[in-house]
C-alpha cells in the first residue's frame, strides 16, 4: 500500500531512539525530471530518496538529526547523535510535548498512473511540448513524482500517507520575445505539456515590439501565476502564527477587521481535492481547513503545537520538520475565493492600466504593512479602453497586498492551481488555488529588460 514504506521506515527509527519522547519522520521521494532548453530535452534526472529526521526529548532538551542512511546501523548512528544533541542542549520550556495519537482525515491526491510514469514517459511529454512551439526556443521541464510521508511517535502516533503531483513548465522565448505558461495537478491526466506550450507560444507571439512604461500606480489585471506568487510571500511573512506572534505580521493587532474588499476570502485548504490534499503535518497532526480572511475580515492564521501552546490555542496541523521548526508554521494550501467575472470582464473593469502575467525576483521589502517588490514577466501588456493593447518590457514593482487586496475591481470565476514548489531539496508537492485579479493598486516603481532572451 502506498505509505507503507515512509511508516515502516520511521518506526524503525523511533525504536531505535532513547529518550523521555522520541518521534521520527520518514519523507521518501521518487520523481523524474526531463528539462529541455532551446527546444532540446537536456537534463533527464531520475531521483530516488529517502530521509529521516530523528527527535529526542530529554528532560526538556531536544536534539534532532536527519540521514539518508536508512539501514539498521545507519538508523541506530543518527538516533545516538540526536540523543546527544539533546544532552547537550539546554531545555526548552517553550515545547509542548510531542503530539498524541489522533485520526487523520481521509484525502485524496495520490494517483497510480502519475506514480507509475516511466523516465521515458517523461521524455515523451517533455518532446510534446517541444513539438506544440515550432519556430521558437523552448525552454522548462515536465515532472511528476511521488512522496510519501510517514509519522511515528513514542505517544502511539503512526500515520503515514502518498501523494503524486506532477508539473509541465514552458517558457516560450527567442529575440525579443517571451511567453509563459505551466500547469500542475496531483493527476497526470490533468497535465497537458503540448496544451501549456501552445498557451506560452500564443502570449510570446503577443510581446514583440514592447514599449515603456511611466511609474506610478495603476490598474492591474494579474494572472493567477501572478497573484499566487504575491500570495505565497504574504502567506510565508504574515499567515503563520510565529509572526503574528512575533508582531512582524501584517494581520497582527487586525484580527475581526476589515482588511480586504469585501471580495477576498482566503482560506488554507489541504484537504480540497482541486488542490494538493494532505493529511497531517510533519509532527502529524490533522491538517485543518483554516479560515484567515472571510469577505475582508482577517480572522485567523494558521498554527503548529508550539505556537498554539504559546497563544492557548490548538494546532491547525501545519507543522514543518523538526529543523526547520524555527520558521514556525507556514500555510502550504492557500485558496483564494472565485469571483463572477471572465477574464475579458477584468480587463474591461480595468479600463486603462496593465495586465501582468507573472512574476519574477519577488522580494519582501515590510512584512507588517505586506509590501513586496519584483519583476513582471513573460507577458505584460498595457490595456486601453478596455483592451489588451501593445506588448510593455518587464517592469519593477514595488507595491503593497494590502492595498491591492483592498481596492478589487473584480476576481474571475476560474481558478487554477499554482505550483509553488521548487523542487530543490525534499519534495512536497504544494501551490495555490487562485483566481485572476482586477485591481485599483499595482506600483510600478521602474522598468527593466525587453522581453526575451
Amino acid at each position: 500500500m502506498p505509505g507503507e514504506r515512509a511508516l515502516e521506515l520511521a518506526d524503525r527509527a523511533r525504536r531505535a531512539a532513547a529518550g523521555d519522547e522520541v518521534d521520527a519522520v520518514a519523507h521518501l521521494e521518487h520523481s523524474a525530471f526531463a528539462r529541455f532548453a532551446a527546444s532540446t530535452v537536456h537534463q533527464p534526472t531520475l531521483v530516488e530518496d529517502e530521509t529521516v529526521t530523528i527527535r529526542v526529548v530529554r528532560d526538556g532538551k531536544l536534539g534532532a538529526v536527519s540521514t539518508n542512511r536508512t539501514d539498521d546501523e545507519g538508523l541506530r548512528d543518527a538516533a545516538a547523535r540526536a540523543g546527544e544533541a539533546a544532552d547537550g542542549g539546554r531545555a526548552d520550556p517553550a515545547f509542548p510535548g510531542l503530539a498524541p495519537p489522533a485520526e487523520v482525515p481521509s484525502v485524496e491526491g495520490y494517483d497510480a498512473e502519475t506514480a507509475a510514469l516511466t523516465p521515458d514517459e517523461q521524455a515523451e511529454r517533455a518532446w510534446t511540448a517541444i513539438e506544440a512551439a515550432p519556430g521558437h526556443g523552448v525552454f522548462g521541464y515536465v515532472t511528476s513524482g511521488v512522496t510519501e510521508i510517514g509519522v511515528a511517535s513514542s505517544t502511539g502516533l503512526a500515520v503515514s500517507q502518498a501523494m503524486t503531483d506532477t508539473t509541465a513548465v514552458a517558457l516560450v522565448a527567442d529575440e525579443g520575445l517571451s511567453g509563459y505558461a505551466d500547469a500542475t495537478s496531483w493527476k497526470a491526466l490533468d497535465v497537458d505539456p503540448a496544451g501549456v506550450a501552445r498557451v506560452a507560444t500564443d502570449k510570446a507571439e503577443r510581446t514583440r515590439g514592447a514599449g515603456q512604461l511611466e511609474p506610478g500606480t495603476y490598474r492591474a489585471v494579474l494572472e493567477p501565476y501572478a497573484l499566487g506568487e504575491l500570495l505565497w510571500y504574504f502567506g510565508f511573512s504574515s499567515l503563520g502564527a510565529l509572526p503574528f506572534l512575533d508582531g512582524r505580521s501584517f494581520l497582527t493587532g487586525r484580527l475581526n477587521e476589515q482588511v480586504f474588499d469585501p471580495q477576498v476570502s482566503i482560506v488554507d485548504d489541504a484537504l480540497d481535492p482541486r488542490g494538493l490534499p494532505k493529511a497531517f503535518d510533519f509532527e502529524g497532526v490533522p491538517k485543518q481547513r483554516v479560515a484567515i480572511v472571510e469577505e475582508g475580515v482577517a480572522r485567523d492564521v494558521v498554527w503548529d503545537r508550539r505556537t498554539a501552546a504559546q497563544a492557548g490555542r490548538e494546532s491547525t496541523g501545519h507543522a514543518l520538520s523538526a529543523p526547520a521548526q524555527a520558521i514556525g508554521p507556514i500555510p502550504f494550501n492557500l485558496c483564494l475565493a472565485p469571483g463572477e467575472a471572465t477574464r475579458d470582464e477584468l480587463v474591461e473593469n480595468v479600463a486603462n492600466g496593465i495586465y501582468v502575467t507573472r512574476l519574477h525576483y519577488v522580494n519582501i521589502v515590510d512584512t507588517r504593512e505586506g509590501v513586496f517588490t519584483g519583476m513582471t514577466r513573460d507577458g505584460t501588456f498595457l490595456i486601453e479602453g478596455g483592451r489588451i493593447t501593445r506588448p510593455l518590457v518587464n517592469l519593477r514593482f514595488t507595491t503593497s497586498f494590502g492595498d491591492l487586496a483592498s481596492r478589487v475591481l473584480g476576481l474571475s470565476w476560474e481558478r487554477k492551481l499554482v505550483n509553488q514548489s521548487d523542487f530543490y531539496g525534499e519534495r512536497y508537492p504544494h501551490g495555490a488555488l487562485v483566481p485572476a485579479i482586477a485591481t485599483e493598486a499595482f506600483t510600478v516603481v521602474g522598468t527593466g529588460s525587453t522581453p526575451g532572451l
